[in-house]
């Protein structure tokens, strides 16, 4: 039985080619620890975007985690300590997406050490001199602050003023929504709650508590549109079957989702609970600041 599993799993790597050579089974999307793969007859380190083939070895390290995309777009976590076939794990995999395959290949190459820094040096010290600001929120600029989720995180850097801090949140005629003291770096906001529900944008402003002239550049939280929802549904919908679990793969992937679709503010969120749920897993820390960097959110 077994056996014709593996050879079902064959049969879909032939038919499924998305960015994958008809041998390979799995590419590696995140990976920590001294984990090997054995290809052939030798032991090699595990790394970031390496494809696994079907019949190589893995050997994962105690506390060790991999984090892999199936060739049928279906997202698989590692976590067990020992050898591993990947024939083996290949055939646990049950269903797919190919539509994924467009979002894991965006985040591989989006976090290729070639391309690390580079587009967000620039972006970076763009910023800085627009702002000249003492806090630095990690929210994007106007073109890109659309809110698909009812979620938004709200984080700045606290390098150059200390805690606490006043959150003030107003609307477009400057209504003061709510304000909020804060000693934390970051908050999130609920826009189902009452207080936003009927705004269709959020200006956001920090200060210092004890220097109100300490302060950040105002940013705004804008809401789609009902048409623009729409669209981003339609194609989260083509993979939220595979990315519906409440793992750390599937939230990253979900944040190369929203990024791939401009929505930063989303894709901020989803590191978050990436990192919340494997703190562990150094990687999804390193591709949140890469994420930042690039879009000149955080300083290289």
């Amino acid at each position: 039985m077994k056996m014709l599993r593996i050879v079902i799993v064959l049969g879909l790597i032939a038919h499924f080619g998305n960015g994958f050579s008809q041998d390979v089974a799995f590419k590696v999307m995140a990976n920590k620890g001294t984990n090997e793969v054995k290809s052939g007859d030798s032991w090699q380190p595990i790394k970031t975007g390496a494809s696994l083939k079907i019949g190589d070895e893995l050997k994962l390290a105690d506390n060790g985690y991999l984090g892999l995309i199936h060739v049928t777009g279906k997202p698989v976590e590692v976590k067990k300590a020992g050898p591993h076939k990947v024939a083996d794990l290949a055939a646990e995999v049950k269903g797919g997406s190919s539509a994924l395959n467009k979002y894991t290949d965006f985040i591989l190459s989006s976090n290729a050490d070639d391309k690390k820094g580079k587009l967000g040096a620039t972006g970076a010290v763009h910023r800085d001199v627009a702002e000249a600001k003492a806090i630095k929120l990690m929210l994007p600029e106007n073109q890109h602050s659309g809110v698909y989720n009812n979620e938004a995180v709200i984080s700045w850097d606290p390098s150059k003023v200390t805690g606490p801090y006043i959150v003030t949140l107003s609307n477009m005629f400057e209504d003061q929504l709510a304000k909020i003291e804060t000693s934390e770096t970051s908050i999130k906001i609920n826009l189902n709650d009452p207080k936003f529900a009927n705004e269709t944008g959020i200006f956001v402003d920090v200060r210092s508590k004890a220097n109100p002239s300490q302060s950040s550049k105002m940013h705004l939280i804008k809401k789609l549109s009902p048409e623009a929802h729409a669209k981003v549904q339609k194609s989260l919908n083509d993979i939220m079957g595979e990315v519906s679990e409440q793992t750390a793969l599937n939230k990253f992937i979900l944040a190369g989702f929203y990024e791939e679709q401009g929505l930063f503010i989303d894709a901020i969120a989803a590191y978050e609970e990436t990192i919340k749920l494997a703190p562990e897993v150094t990687y999804y820390k390193e591709a949140y600041d890469e994420f930042l960097i690039r879009h000149g959110l955080k300083k290289p």
